[in-house]
């Protein structure tokens, strides 16, 4: 894919270098840039999860994000086994702006489908919410804090 003058790619995690690239990602934006306390960033959900990455053509690693499924995703989708859950979703203050979160939402959402699930649900950070309304999802439930940030719930059948 290509945004601007910046072309990347996204895909499934493949290897301990492009999951240690995933959390490098998700350090800088949710525990350096919204201080998020890093123990609550990083979970147990990560060692079963489906992580995905955008790779710049250089190789710099542009963002991530997360699917759970099956019982992992359970505590998130109200127990649902045929949704999963979108998580982790974090993009480098320099690809901001440039479709990278959208092709690494339609690339989960592309593992969803192919896990066998009908929805994806997330937890939005309430100003995000369009973004997320732009790709689709739909909020439900009352406003919520999480990590000391308010999100909504969010769901898109797929």
């Amino acid at each position: 894919m290509s945004a601007g003058r910046l072309a990347y790619t996204t895909r499934p995690v493949a290897d301990e270098q492009d999951r240690a690239a995933c959390f490098q990602v998700r350090k800088e934006v949710f525990v350096g840039e919204q201080n998020v306390p890093e123990e609550l960033e990083y979970d147990a959900h990560d060692a079963d999860a489906l992580h995905v990455i955008a790779i710049a053509a250089d190789g710099t690693a542009l963002g991530t994000g997360r699917l759970l499924h099956g019982p992992a995703a359970a505590s998130h989708t109200g127990g649902d086994p045929a949704v999963g859950s979108l998580g982790r979703l974090a993009v480098s203050k320099e690809a901001r702006g440039l479709g990278v979160g959208a092709a690494l939402v339609r690339a989960i959402e592309d593992a969803a489908r192919s896990h066998g699930l009908t929805a994806v649900d997330l937890h939005a950070q309430t100003h995000a919410l369009g973004f997320y309304e732009r790709l689709g999802y739909e909020p439900y439930g009352p406003e919520f804090m999480d990590a000391g940030i308010p999100h909504r719930a969010m769901r898109r059948t797929i």
